[in-house]
């Protein structure tokens, strides 16, 4: 059976009225879980070729924002498939890297990535289910933290965050990728007729998803919060040198952020 297929035999998650503001729906979690369960076997090709590759790059920038020193524990949430979790392992000098997310799934196509690594990049790679809000992972156990296009699909962004705040070690670093509104006009609006339009039309034909993944993804963006209150929620945290850098023009924002001690 195909990818196609196999998605194909999801029901509709995301219903035309709920997609006003997805975030304000009570069964989000649930939701979200379901839809990228949906589209786990396709989710790399799309997001590779929907982003001209740019999601690779993001991912490398946001792993020397980490600054990781040696023989550091990386915790990277909201894995998905291990693209970031791989960048990590491949890229850093991080002793351990921690891959966390909410649905099966897509641990299962970031496990069988993993088989297909180099041994020295992934023996040092431990894939766990897990939730965002609620890490079972000890008090100040970590040395960076990282998030990639997840945390608008929590159903708690800033309680998420505060788990972030715990689970690091005074000094830790978070970076947070996120999608973001492009400031300048001519990029937002050649970004909504993207990302709005043509994206969800192509990405579910590519997909065969029929879970509303694709239509989900431009309205939770445009529905987020804002990159000041992002900013604010890091702040409101305790977090210390919050910082957000816009890649590409502002599609996508790379935040940073520091424990004190």
């Amino acid at each position: 059976m195909n990818a196609a297929t196999d998605n194909r035999s999801h029901d509709t998650v995301w219903q035309d009225d709920e997609l006003v503001n997805p975030h304000a729906d009570a069964h989000k979690a649930g939701k979200v879980r379901s839809m990228f369960a949906a589209i786990a076997r396709s989710y790399d090709l799309n997001n590779h070729l929907h982003s001209l590759w740019r999601d690779q790059a993001w991912r490398r920038y946001a792993v020397r924002a980490a600054g990781v020193r040696e023989d550091d524990t990386v915790l990277d949430v909201a894995c998905g498939t291990g693209d970031l979790t791989e960048a990590f392992a491949g890229r850093s000098a991080a002793g351990r890297v921690i891959g966390v997310d909410f649905t099966p799934e897509m641990l299962d196509v970031a496990r069988t990535k993993q088989a297909a690594l180099p041994e020295a990049v992934a023996s040092r790679i431990d894939y766990r289910q897990g939730d965002a809000m609620d890490l079972h992972l000890p008090d100040a156990s970590a040395d960076v933290v990282s998030i990639a296009f997840g945390i608008r699909n929590v159903a708690d962004p800033r309680r998420a965050i505060g788990e972030f705040f715990r689970v690091l070690r005074p000094g830790g670093r978070l970076v947070i990728l996120e999608f973001d509104t492009p400031r300048l006009a001519p990029v937002r609006w050649f970004n909504r007729f993207y990302s709005g339009w043509l994206m969800p039309r192509t990405a579910t034909l590519i997909s065969g998803d029929r879970s509303g993944a694709y239509r989900y993804l431009p309205r939770s963006v445009e529905s987020f919060m804002s990159r000041e209150e992002m900013v604010a929620a890091m702040r409101g945290a305790g977090f210390a040198e919050v910082s957000a850098r816009p890649l590409s023009l502002g599609i996508c924002t790379c935040y940073r952020a520091e424990r004190g001690g």
